[in-house]
């Protein structure tokens, strides 16, 4: 299946770089050409796109504000004359960063990666659907531009700021880009609960409940109304007094 894609640029002659870069790449599909984000996001509510092309240095909205407007999850490759933007772009998730004027090679190099980030996607995906995270010891993450394995006995807590998720482990803390909604769907149910609006803990880990907070090795984690029943529930504490 190939890979579709956009490109997004206002200069005329990068535009030209990239479909014909695109073309000569089997695995990709170029849907359109925009010369600006607005255009773009009218292209991306009406059609299904995996991967951007995204220049930086735009008028109207700049390529790494666009990113911060999307709802969906795409994958993106910013080109950009300006290499001091490297560190924004990817602080934006990215999944790599090009240099005009950038050879085929480079270019591939990119591409490679782009396809290699859509693969884990959907495989992590499919995995989500078919076990529900029961069936599994581990799971995956992107941060730091690499892919962590986890495994579930290592994980404390994990805390929603925004669009990220702070992943506390026993020996590290990592910060990735997900919801909490498609965590949750990966996470063994027997180990895991959610305690709160910003926070799902590991049952193995909990130390103590005092009131309204859980001790989770020594970290304090507050327990919200609505999911204290919850977690009493899966203590086998629902009949106990608190």
């Amino acid at each position: 299946m190939k890979v579709k894609c956009l490109v997004i640029d206002d200069e005329p002659l990068a535009q030209e770089v990239l479909v014909q870069y695109i073309g000569d790449c089997p695995s990709l599909e170029l849907l359109q050409v925009c010369s600006d984000a607005i255009e773009a996001g009218e292209c991306l509510r009406n059609f299904p796109v995996d991967l951007l092309f995204l220049d930086i240095n735009m008028p109207r909205l700049s390529g790494i504000r666009f990113v911060k407007t999307l709802t969906q999850p795409v994958l993106v490759i910013f080109t950009t004359a300006y290499p001091e933007f490297a560190a924004e772009g990817f602080e934006s998730n990215a999944v790599d960063y090009l240099v005009k004027p950038f050879s085929f090679e480079r270019f591939m190099n990119a591409v490679n990666k782009a396809i290699e980030w859509k693969k884990f996607r959907n495989n992590k995906g499919n995995t989500a659907n078919e076990q529900s995270g029961q069936d599994r010891e581990f799971i995956l993450f992107r941060a730091d531009k690499r892919i962590y394995k986890i495994d579930f006995g290592d994980i404390l807590y994990f805390e929603s700021t925004g669009d990220y998720i702070k992943v506390n482990t026993r020996d590290k803390k990592l910060v990735v880009h997900e919801t909490f909604k498609n965590l949750i769907m990966q996470l063994p149910g027997d180990q895991f609960v959610r305690v709160h609006r910003s926070f799902v803990i590991s049952l193995a880990w909990i130390r103590m409940i005092e009131g309204n907070q859980v001790d989770v090795a020594g970290n304090r984690i507050p327990i919200g109304l609505v999911y204290k029943d919850g977690l009493l529930e899966k203590l086998n504490l629902k009949n106990h007094n608190s």
